[in-house]
């Protein structure tokens, strides 16, 4: 007979949202936020997906609201899927000091399509934007300083699209003779590599030693 003090765990019911908690912003944001694709817990970090047209009023929200007070801008990054329309998701990671916690938003957007640009929420976001820009192609609207900041002067294409050589396009290297460093093309010839054979751990039968264990099995399969 149940005890009614303490009474059995409710099976096959909702969902408990304990208030205060990632899942409870989730969840929150997730119903009552208009232009939320997504908001869940993935690997145990509030994950949240909006469109490049609701992003500003979203980052405002968690700028300003106490409920989520979302100081700082710690980073923002690309992560390059060839494979898509929209192949670049623009990665921010929001710290709140006031609670304790990190939201990460997430957009997508194409090499075309410029994402807003953050900086009048977080001053510090320009870094960011212009290194997602240097490394990506990442374009941002009303970025005053849409410059490179890690690549060389001149530098060609975005080293971290997963479609970049490489190699690079070009090599740096100080001329003798003009006495000045000089850009020339990659020219860079290797021999095709055929890696399709065999190991020599698994020709090898018998390694150097093996013999005497073998021997020693032999002798006892005799006596056996």
């Amino acid at each position: 007979m149940a005890d009614p003090a303490n009474p059995p765990p409710a099976t096959g019911g909702p969902t408990r949202v304990v208030p205060g908690t990632l899942g409870a912003i989730a969840f929150r944001l997730s119903t009552a936020v208009p232009g939320i694709l997504s908001a869940s817990i993935e690997k145990g970090e509030l994950v949240v997906r909006t469109t490049r047209t609701r992003l500003l009023a979203l980052m405002s929200l968690l700028r300003d609201d106490p409920r989520y007070a979302c100081q700082q801008v710690m980073d923002i990054c690309g992560v390059d899927f060839p494979e898509r329309a929209e192949r670049f998701d623009v990665v921010y990671n929001l710290l709140s000091v006031t609670h304790n916690h990190r939201i990460r938003v997430i957009v997508t957007t194409d090499e075309t399509s410029a994402v807003p640009s953050v900086h009048q929420l977080w001053p510090a976001a320009t870094w960011w934007e212009r290194e997602a820009y240097d490394l990506f192609g990442i374009l941002f609207t009303d970025q005053p300083d849409l410059r490179r900041i890690l690549t060389d002067y001149g530098f060609e294409g975005h080293p971290l699209r997963k479609d970049f050589p490489l190699t690079g396009y070009v090599e740096l290297r100080y001329d003798e003779e003009r006495r000045q460093v000089v850009y020339e093309p990659v020219n860079l010839v290797q021999d095709f590599r055929n890696f399709d054979f065999e190991s020599p751990w698994e020709g090898i039968l018998t390694l150097p030693g093996d013999e005497k264990a073998h021997a020693a099995r032999q002798d006892m399969k005799r006596q056996g």
